[in-house]
């Protein structure tokens, strides 16, 4: 491993802190803290948060006043660079959506983008909020298994085929890269999948959280950016909140380029009330992508 800039190895005490995790971990196992165990049942890091970030957001309280914020024209574009320059992806300002995390986004997505009774497809074994945010908007849940081939997971792409062709079937709830699996989908995976829905009038839903913690050697391609109609056709959720640590922050960016697909999602962020994220939380994500590249990539090389 090469020299490394930043401190890997400092891990933080996170028992009586509020940590979710650790709460529950206790809660099971009162004897666990004893044991300095570190629980694996939420995905967010035990690595310090990146001090770009933390000096960032010192500055921000020293200056400014919290009150009622918005996203700014440095915010935006700061989300716009990060999409082109780690990904490829050329995005419009007016594209970005802000809410106060993935999951609630999703949850949103399906009730605003489907109808009661609507199927929703999905590919289990898959993140558990899946289930419930189509279950909870009074869908029908629709289960296209992952079969595991040679060891590794991979879609079955025939039942994909038969369950989309289905009138009753109008969207697909897509995890890329998947969780739990930790598949990244190939081009031709995903070309597949775009055919597929299409040919069959299915929207898709693309949760792509962790699209910024690929391993040497994967390549991550973003749903979206494939062709006209997987751009015109989909929703991408996407969060500094796994890459950087910043799941406490509370702020994700949904990527809709189709006007009449944001408009139906605006609308329901403003049935249940969801508005701007917290002032910290745009600071925070700002600083994430336009300072802490280096910190990232010393990550990757850490974990991998």
């Amino acid at each position: 491993m090469s020299q490394l800039k930043y401190d890997f190895e400092t891990l933080v005490d996170r028992f009586d802190t509020g940590s979710f995790k650790y709460d529950q971990m206790i809660k099971w196992n009162p004897e666990a803290a004893d044991k300095k165990i570190v629980p694996l049942s939420v995905a967010d890091m035990e690595f310090k948060t990146p001090p770009e970030i933390v000096d960032a957001l010192k500055r921000y309280l020293d200056e400014h006043v919290l009150g009622y914020t918005g996203p700014t024209g440095a915010y935006l574009e700061s989300v716009i660079n990060w999409m082109k320059k780690r990904h490829g992806w050329e995005i419009e300002e007016k594209w970005i959506v802000s809410t106060p995390g993935v999951v609630g986004a999703f949850f949103m997505a399906v009730t605003a983008l489907t109808k009661p009774g609507d199927g929703v497809i999905v590919m289990p074994p898959v993140y558990y909020p899946f289930y419930k945010a189509v279950d909870s908007g009074e869908r029908v849940l629709v289960r296209n298994e992952l079969k595991e081939v040679e060891g590794r997971y991979e879609i079955d792409f025939e039942d994909l085929e038969e369950k989309a062709r289905d009138p009753k079937n109008a969207a697909l709830l897509f995890c890329s890269p998947h969780n739990p699996v930790g598949r990244v989908w190939t081009r031709e995976e995903l070309e597949k999948v775009a055919d597929i829905c299409e040919r069959n009038n299915i929207l898709v839903l693309s949760d792509e959280i962790h699209f910024d913690l690929i391993m040497p050697g994967h390549k991550h391609i973003v749903f979206a950016d494939l062709n006209e109609w997987t751009r015109n056709n989909s929703i991408v959720f996407t969060a500094p909140s796994k890459t950087f640590n910043l799941a406490g922050m509370q702020t994700s960016n949904i990527i809709i380029a189709d006007p009449k697909l944001r408009s139906q999602f605006i609308r329901e962020m403003n049935k249940t009330a969801v508005m701007n994220l917290n002032a910290l939380g745009y600071e925070a994500c700002k600083t994430a992508y336009n300072e802490c590249e280096g910190w990232l990539e010393e990550l990757i090389e850490v974990i991998h």
